[in-house]
């Protein structure tokens, strides 16, 4: 049985993989198969198990080896292929499609994404409001994805207006980054500290 798990999500592929496969399994780096490697991997057993158990990494990037993979879905083996991404407009998917299993693993949706974005605006003109708002989400945001969202707006902010305060804010934030990755004070606390100062640079 083949699985071709696929997307951004490593943490749930990973889950998925331990899942299906179990905890002790064969990893194979996909991209470094020849085609002739294909019947041992595929149908091959090992000298104690009929059955195999397989993760192998990114063999839809390799078009020399994943030509003859359609011969081999019947693989007797339990097999995991694990791709960065897929294209749904090959040949060998338009070939497996309907004979494994394909699964994307997205990354999350943040929820919340939109509202960093109004916490940045706010404390452009209120700061102790833009704490009050960024108290109420912090527990479900990671400090530095969230920086991260910041900066893309200070950066929006500046593509619209290159005026002198939003230079500053760039540069704040720039430091603000510098600071989350070395400090040992915590990360919400400088975030917090960054949106107090926001309005009057």
């Amino acid at each position: 049985m083949i699985k071709v798990f696929y997307g951004e999500n490593r943490v749930a592929i990973s889950e998925a993989v331990r899942k299906f496969l179990g905890e002790d399994y064969e990893v194979v780096e996909g991209t470094e198969l020849a085609a002739e490697d294909l019947p041992s991997l595929m149908k091959g057993n090992s000298l104690f198990e009929t059955e195999r158990r397989i993760l192998v990494r990114d063999i839809l990037a390799n078009k020399a080896a994943c030509e003859d993979l359609p011969k081999y879905v019947d693989t007797p083996h339990k097999m995991v292929f694990w791709e960065m991404k897929v294209d749904k407009r090959a040949g060998v998917y338009k070939d497996l499609e309907g004979e494994v299993e394909f699964r994307e693993f997205a990354m999350p949706r943040d929820k919340n994404a939109g509202l960093v974005f109004d916490i940045y605006r706010t404390a452009k003109r209120d700061g102790v409001r833009a704490v009050a708002m960024l108290d109420k989400i912090k527990d479900e945001q990671e400090p530095i994805m969230f920086l991260g969202l910041m900066v893309s707006q200070a950066v929006r902010d500046f593509a619209v207006r290159p005026g002198m305060k939003e230079k500053r804010a760039l540069l704040e934030l720039s430091k603000l980054d510098m600071d989350l990755k070395s400090a040992k004070l915590q990360p919400w606390l400088l975030i917090s500290s960054f949106l107090l100062r926001l309005s009057s640079l």
